[in-house]
């Protein structure tokens, strides 16, 4: 049968500490959302409508030299209104979401400007993230050990213990984010430029067992 650390007989003691590390980075990506949203009475005239407007926000962000864009999400709802408790039909909806990924953070105001400009009114939410998520979530973790290390230490000088503890388990309670997870809210057709994406916070979290 496996024996703990803690049993009487064995000639050491243990004492377990959680860890905290965290790394600040500038991100170096990011993601926008956003598109058109069109409403009208005839489902195939709202739908080219729509699609003219998204051909003109293509072409302006092709003209800036953004080539890495994708459908998000293109939606077509038919919309109700109720009137003396009766659900009467009030047209149609159309809706199409553009997601826009960028490396040069100096182009994301522009984009969204000339996404507007162009016909877009719904601008969903900015993103910014790293490239590298990984290596910062390393150096993270790295920290969150040493910093446990140093709890240890000082725990141990203030019991008079004149030896430092020795780690015999490290549990990891944390993982990588994902790379746009400090996610920018946008209401739709509310937005301000400049936008100036901050900074970005890797931490970890880890449990370390000591003996002394």
């Amino acid at each position: 049968m496996t024996k703990s650390f803690s049993d009487n007989h064995l000639p050491y003691r243990t004492m377990t500490l959680t860890g905290q590390g965290l790394v600040t980075s500038n991100p170096d990506t990011a993601l926008i959302r956003l598109g058109a949203q069109s409403i009208g009475d005839d489902l195939t005239a709202t739908q080219s409508e729509n699609a003219q407007i998204t051909q003109a926000i293509l072409q302006s962000l092709k003209q800036l030299g953004v080539t890495d864009i994708k459908t998000f999400q293109y939606l077509i709802e038919k919309n109700y209104i109720y009137e003396d408790g009766k659900q009467i039909d009030n047209g149609y909806s159309v809706r199409n979401i553009l997601e826009i990924k960028l490396t040069d953070l100096d182009q994301v105001g522009l984009v969204i400007d000339s996404a507007v400009d162009s016909g877009a009114n719904v601008v969903e939410f900015i993103a910014f993230g790293v490239s590298a998520p990984e290596y910062y979530y390393q150096q993270a973790l790295n920290l969150a050990v040493m910093n446990a290390i140093l709890k240890a230490k000082s725990v141990s000088m203030n019991l008079g213990i004149t030896t430092d503890p020795i780690p015999v388990n490290i549990v990891e309670n944390s993982s990588p984010q994902i790379p746009y997870s400090q996610m920018r809210t946008i209401k739709e057709g509310a937005f301000a430029t400049p936008i100036e994406p901050g900074q970005y916070q890797t931490d970890a979290l880890v449990t370390v067992d000591f003996i002394y």
